[in-house]
């Protein structure tokens, strides 16, 4: 901490950063219109200092923190800061123009201003549900392009002092195929920023000209504090390695990592990962950074204030075209359930350096889009969700069941909420009992999720990971079960679906199972 501020100040003004992201969340799950933020609250709030860097994050998605990074850098590197006013809003969700991770999160960034110039921005991410593409809920591992994929938003200005272009929105819900949702997630995401600038802004009058060093010197007191927890792992290089599924069912993609430990830094090398696949399971790099400091944190310091101090302990080196860097126009869309496995790739490195903390392979959720019209009230709808899976154990617990995994954070949506919305009905929810990997402490139990089909015309589209190559225990412990998509399971007509389909039909009365996958073991199981 510089000596030229209190520490106690920069405790307090850091944890009123803090506080006011979650104000901004609070404000925009708060506001918003499609369950899939008013009840999954598949949403991320921060601010960012004057530089871009980020100062405080609310506890939301961790991935959609790439995405909010990304876009300020990208709306900083497009706009003079001489041409920004205050009440101006900016919207970007591009992964390769825009620094988002995937079409469906739509960042709103807008500057706060403070004596005349800009001392912070404040940033919110929605996932939409639908905005555009091939595939109802424009995310699916089939697509090929990322032009399949939806609606691409480069950095531009959707607000402009105060007054919302309505040109620019029309465009972004002509391309919904839900465009009531999206108007009114949009305008959510333009309250939860005008509660975030408030706040700020207050924030500032109260302590004034210091603000901007107390924050800076918090950064330097969060990146020392993590170069202590680094400095007790030993030196040294560790290798590892997991699988995607490839571009055709069954095949493989691997993630190949190489971490170096030295003086207080890390290095993440992923030189030997498999091409770019043509399927929409690449990450892009705001998805990997994003990956790599979540798992770091939570293996090593979980305490340490999120923001962008302790980024700067880490380097990441990533070959252009591999999986874990792809280039445009590859597609991204199912970037959350990839960066399950690619975080168990970091937690495997990272386990050999600091045995004593090891983390077993995790289920990362599977994602599941209804759609069709819904004769109750004459609409057409999309229904969103990711259903969780089972974490890896560890060395002196086991897994945690039904969990979202190392980046991934949303909720399963409610029954009464999903019934109440849609022309589906929930006839199964529950553990998947016996699919958590066996050994001295078990691996976290995946889902059964079977919805049935309540209306005609109704289409599903299924995304997964672990489906064939399930995550791996550790210390000995057995590895957790695969996941599976069973079409009307039970009945003479049970198929199991594959795993990556789009617009699959689902007459009425027919069921669709979720079956996620289980968590790895520690250690040998113990005879009886």
């Amino acid at each position: 901490m510089s000596n030229t501020v209190d520490a106690i100040t920069a405790e307090v003004v850091a944890r009123h950063l803090y506080t006011i992201s979650e104000e901004m969340a609070a404000a925009l799950i708060r506001t918003s219109f499609s369950p899939n933020i008013k009840e999954r609250a598949d949403c991320s709030t921060a601010i960012f200092d004057a530089a871009g860097r980020v100062i405080a994050q609310a506890h939301r998605v961790p991935v959609h923190l790439g995405s909010m990074i990304g876009a300020v850098d990208a709306i900083k590197q497009r706009f003079d800061e001489a041409d920004i006013r205050p009440g101006d809003m900016f919207a970007a969700n591009d992964p390769y123009n825009g620094g988002g991770t995937h079409l469906p999160d739509i960042n709103i960034v807008a500057p706060v201003f403070w004596r005349g110039k800009i001392v912070a921005y404040v940033a919110n991410i929605a996932h939409h549900s639908d905005v555009g593409g091939m595939v109802p809920g424009s995310e699916a591992a089939v697509c090929r392009s990322i032009f399949q994929e939806g609606l691409r938003i480069p950095a531009v200005r959707l607000v402009r002092e105060g007054k919302i272009n309505r040109d620019l929105q029309e465009i972004i819900l002509l391309n919904s195929r839900t465009p009531d949702e999206r108007r009114g997630d949009l305008n959510a995401q333009f309250a939860s920023n005008f509660a975030g600038i408030r706040s700020v802004e207050a924030l500032f009058e109260r302590y004034g000209e210091k603000t901007e060093a107390t924050i800076a010197a918090f950064l330097d007191f969060t990146r020392a504090r993590f170069e202590a927890a680094i400095s007790k792992i030993p030196n040294g290089v560790y290798v590892s390695e997991d699988f995607l599924d490839g571009d055709n069912e069954g095949e493989k993609a691997r993630i190949a990592l190489k971490l170096t430990v030295q003086d207080k830094r890390m290095v993440f090398d992923f030189t030997g990962s498999a091409p770019q696949l043509t399927w929409a399971r690449n990450i892009p790099h705001q998805a990997l950074v994003a990956t790599i400091c979540t798992v770091a944190k939570s293996m090593l310091d979980p305490d340490v204030p999120a923001n962008a101090g302790y980024f700067d302990t880490m380097e990441i080196i990533a070959p252009r075209g591999c999986v874990v860097q792809p280039c445009d126009p590859a597609p991204v869309g199912c970037r959350s359930i990839s960066c399950g496995v690619l975080g168990d790739a970091i937690a495997a490195a990272m386990s050999q350096a600091m045995p004593e903390k090891a983390l077993a392979g995790s289920g990362p959720h599977h994602l599941v889009v209804f759609s069709g019209p819904d004769p109750r009230n004459d609409t057409y709808f999309v229904n969103y969700e990711t259903i969780a899976g089972g974490m890896g154990a560890r060395p002196s617990r086991p897994g945690i069941d039904a969990v979202r995994v190392h980046a991934s954070g949303a909720a399963n949506l409610p029954i009464e909420a999903l019934e109440h919305s849609y022309p589906v009905r929930l006839e199964r929810y529950a553990l998947r009992d016996g699919s958590g990997g066996v050994g001295e402490k078990r691996g976290g139990h995946g889902v059964i999720r079977e919805y049935r089909a309540m209306a005609d015309g109704i289409r599903v589209s299924l995304s997964a990971e672990r489906q064939h190559v399930p995550a791996l225990g550790a210390g000995g412990g057995g590895a957790g079960a695969v996941g599976e998509f069973i079409l009307n399971p039970g009945k003479p007509n049970e198929t199991r679906l594959g795993s990556a389909m789009a617009d699959v039909d689902l007459p009425r009365d027919s069921v669709i199972s979720i079956r996620t996958p289980g968590g790895g073991a520690y250690g040998k199981a113990v005879s009886k």
